[in-house]
């Protein structure tokens, strides 16, 4: 399509596990057409020979980056430059940055600045200055367990499990929850607060509109990280929060 945004994806290999390349790629393809396919990193090394295996498979480049000096990550600079370069010419509406490097915050800050959708992806121990510097963030290590239960769970659908493997999964389930319902009540008070100051008194706020304010608020907010597929089954959960229907619009308000 004519006005279909294009992005660039720029990977930074050596804070990025390869078994995320899915993930990666899929989620991309959510923005619009990538148009630049790039992986930073010293492919000379042991370590990269995982990742070159997947490079082929996604029509990626490999951008090779030597580490002149001990305990220095040169890939960094480079991938920071080809940015830069990329910016300047002009070629794309957005970028998809792959990392869970703080490093890379100046970066996503000034390609904002300039007026492109940024993207950050990484694990769940990237920083908040990095998460905060985005449109969106997208925490991989919780997408990726998400799927892989989802997975789990369709599997479960067409053949019997025995008792202690249920019980496993039962155990595994309850684990993820609590890796994410720390940040719950913090969520439930945005809302809240988002609502309180800018919904109507009658119908509350239209779904998608919150969903926006979230996003602006918490940049790695997705449903998924919490098990929902999406923002009304999420919203459910909430006692504070009652859902409504408006025609084929769906509404939040207060209780």
């Amino acid at each position: 399509m004519a006005d279909e945004k294009r992005f660039a994806v720029l990977i930074d290999i050596e804070n990025i596990a390869p078994k995320y390349i899915e993930l990666i790629m899929n989620e991309a393809s959510n923005y619009g057409n990538i148009t630049i396919k790039r992986a930073y990193g010293d492919w000379t090394r042991q370590s990269s020979s995982t990742w070159r295996g997947k490079l082929l498979d996604y029509s990626i480049i490999p951008m090779q980056q030597f580490n002149n000096t001990f305990g220095k990550n040169s890939s960094d600079s480079a991938l920071i430059i080809d940015a830069m370069n990329i910016l300047y010419r002009n070629n794309v509406d957005g970028f998809i940055l792959v990392s869970s490097d703080s490093d890379f915050t100046r970066l996503a800050a000034t390609l904002k600045e300039e007026g492109k959708v940024v993207v950050g992806m990484g694990e769940s121990k990237t920083p908040v200055a990095l998460r905060n510097a985005c449109d969106y963030f997208k925490v991989l290590d919780l997408l990726y367990n998400e799927e892989n239960k989802n997975s789990k769970n369709k599997s479960k659908q067409k053949k019997k499990t025995t008792k202690q493997k249920q019980k496993k999964d039962d155990m595994s389930e309850e684990t993820d929850t609590l890796e994410v319902e720390r940040d719950l009540d913090t969520i439930e008070s945005a809302i809240i607060s988002i609502i309180e100051a800018s919904g109507d008194e009658d119908k509350g706020m239209y779904i998608g509109t919150l969903g926006n304010s979230l996003i602006r608020r918490y940049p790695d907010f997705d449903t998924r990280n919490y098990g929902a597929s999406k923002l009304s089954k999420f919203l459910e959960q909430f006692d504070s929060l009652q859902l409504s229907k408006d025609g084929d619009s769906t509404y939040v308000k207060l209780v």
